[in-house]
C-alpha cells in the first residue's frame, strides 16, 4: 500500500461499487422468483446468501482479501431480497400500509450502523472473525421467521373483508398457517388478477420517469458515500483524529434511518385518516388521492437532496454534521417512497418484479459512481466538489 493509503481507498470503492451495483442489479430475478414462487422460496435463498456473505466476511484476511468482494455482493443480494419479502407486511396495516412499508425500508438504511458498532468492537479488541460468526449464526432467527410467521406465497392487497391470517386451531402440525377468504371473492377459473399486464407498466411513462428519478438520486447518495473519505481528508487537512470523528458521527446518522422514514410514511398516508373503508365504488377515487400523496413524497424527496447537496457542497468541516443529517432523511424518503410509490402506482401482482427492475436500472446508472471516485481520487486531488456538483 502507499503511504496514503491511496490504493487502499480505491479498492474499498470498489468493493463498495460493485456491492451496491449488486444490491440493486439483482433485485430483478429476485423479484421475479418472488411473484412467481412466493415468500418460502425468496426468503430461503435471501437467507442463504446472507449467511455465506457474512461467513466470507468471518474468514477473510489480509492476504484473501479478495473475499469481500463475493461477500458484500451476497450481503447486498440477500438484505434486499429480506426486505422485499418483508414489505408485504404492510398490506395487513390498511391506512396505516405506507407507514409500514417505509418503515421497513428505513430498517434497511439504518443496518449499515452494524459496521459502525462493529468498528467499536473491533477497537475494543473484539476479533472480526467472532463478530461476523455471530452474525452468521443470527440467520437462523431469520430461518424460524420464515418457517412460523411468514406466509408460503403472499399476502395480498387490497384485504378482502373475510381475510384471516393466523395459526389453525387444530393444525396438524405447529408451523400449519390458515388463510380464510370469502368464497365470492375468488376470482373464477382462468380469470386472471384485475390490472395492468407486467409489459404494460414497463411501458408506461410513469415508470419510466420514476426509474428516471430513482436513478439520479441513488447516484448522488452513492457519489457523496463513495467521496466521503477523501472529502474529509481534505476538509480536515490530513488530520486522522478529525477524520475519524466524523466517520463515526456519520454513521451513527445513518442509526436514524429508521426513525425518519415513516415520516414519508404519514405523508403518503395522510389522506386516508379518520376515513372507514370506503365502498366499491369509491375505490377509482381513493387510489388517485393515493397517488397524489405520492406525487407529494417525491417532490419532498427531492426538495432535502438539493438541501443535502448545498450543504456537502460547503467546504467547512463543521457543516458536515448538517449534512449528514439531510443525507439520511433524504436517502430514507428515497427508498421508502420508491417502494411505497410502486406499491400504490401499479398492480400488487407486480410488485416484486417491478421493484426489482426499477432498482436494476437505477444500477447500471450508479455504475457511473466508480470513475466518477477515481477521477476524485486521481486529477481533482481528493476534491469532489465538481464531481458532486
Amino acid at each position: 500500500l502507499s503511504p496514503d493509503c491511496s490504493a487502499q481507498d480505491e479498492q474499498f470503492s470498489l468493493v463498495f461499487t460493485i456491492g451496491s451495483f449488486m444490491n440493486n442489479f439483482m433485485t430483478f430475478p429476485m423479484g421475479v422468483i418472488f411473484d412467481r414462487f412466493g415468500t418460502l422460496a425468496a426468503r430461503l435463498i435471501a437467507i442463504s446468501l446472507y449467511a455465506g456473505g457474512t461467513l466470507l466476511v468471518a474468514f477473510s484476511t489480509p492476504e484473501l482479501a479478495v473475499l469481500l468482494f463475493p461477500a458484500m455482493s451476497m450481503l447486498s443480494v440477500g438484505g434486499i431480497l429480506l426486505i422485499l419479502t418483508n414489505m408485504q407486511v404492510g398490506n395487513l396495516f390498511g391506512k396505516y400500509r405506507s407507514i409500514i412499508i417505509t418503515l421497513y425500508n428505513g430498517a434497511f438504511d439504518s443496518s449499515s450502523a452494524i459496521f459502525l458498532i462493529v468498528k467499536l468492537l473491533y477497537a475494543q479488541g473484539l476479533s472480526l472473525q467472532a463478530m461476523f460468526l455471530f452474525l452468521a449464526a443470527c440467520s437462523a432467527w431469520h430461518l424460524l421467521r420464515t418457517l412460523f410467521l411468514m406466509p408460503r406465497t403472499r399476502i395480498p392487497y387490497p384485504l378482502p373483508p373475510a381475510y384471516d391470517y393466523g395459526w389453525e386451531p387444530g393444525g396438524s402440525w405447529p408451523g400449519r398457517r390458515c388463510v380464510h377468504v370469502c368464497p365470492a371473492l375468488i376470482p373464477a377459473a382462468g380469470e386472471d388478477p384485475p390490472g395492468m399486464t407486467f409489459r404494460a407498466c414497463v411501458c408506461s411513462w410513469l415508470f419510466a420517469w420514476h426509474v428516471t428519478w430513482l436513478s439520479v438520486m441513488q447516484l448522488r447518495h452513492y457519489l457523496f458515500i463513495g467521496t466521503l473519505n477523501p472529502l474529509l481528508e481534505r476538509l480536515s487537512h490530513g488530520d486522522p483524529q478529525a477524520v475519524s470523528t466524523y466517520t463515526n458521527a456519520f454513521a451513527f446518522t445513518q442509526l436514524c434511518g429508521v426513525l425518519c422514514a415513516p415520516w414519508n410514511g404519514l405523508i403518503l398516508d395522510w389522506h386516508k385518516r379518520g376515513k372507514r373503508r370506503r365502498p366499491e365504488g369509491n375505490c377509482a377515487r381513493g387510489a388517485l388521492a393515493d397517488l397524489r400523496a405520492a406525487v407529494v413524497s417525491l417532490v419532498v424527496t427531492v426538495v432535502q437532496c438539493l438541501l443535502f447537496s448545498v450543504c456537502a457542497a460547503v467546504p467547512v468541516l463543521p457543516v458536515q454534521f448538517a449534512t449528514f443529517v439531510l443525507q439520511v432523511i433524504s436517502r430514507s424518503f428515497l427508498y421508502g417512497g420508491n417502494a411505497a410509490f410502486l406499491a400504490i402506482a401499479f398492480p400488487p401482482q407486480h410488485f416484486g418484479k417491478l421493484y426489482g427492475l426499477a432498482m436494476a436500472l437505477s444500477a447500471l446508472v450508479a455504475l457511473l459512481q466508480y470513475p466518477c471516485v477515481a477521477l476524485v481520487q486521481g486529477p481533482l486531488h481528493g476534491d469532489p466538489f465538481y464531481v458532486s456538483a
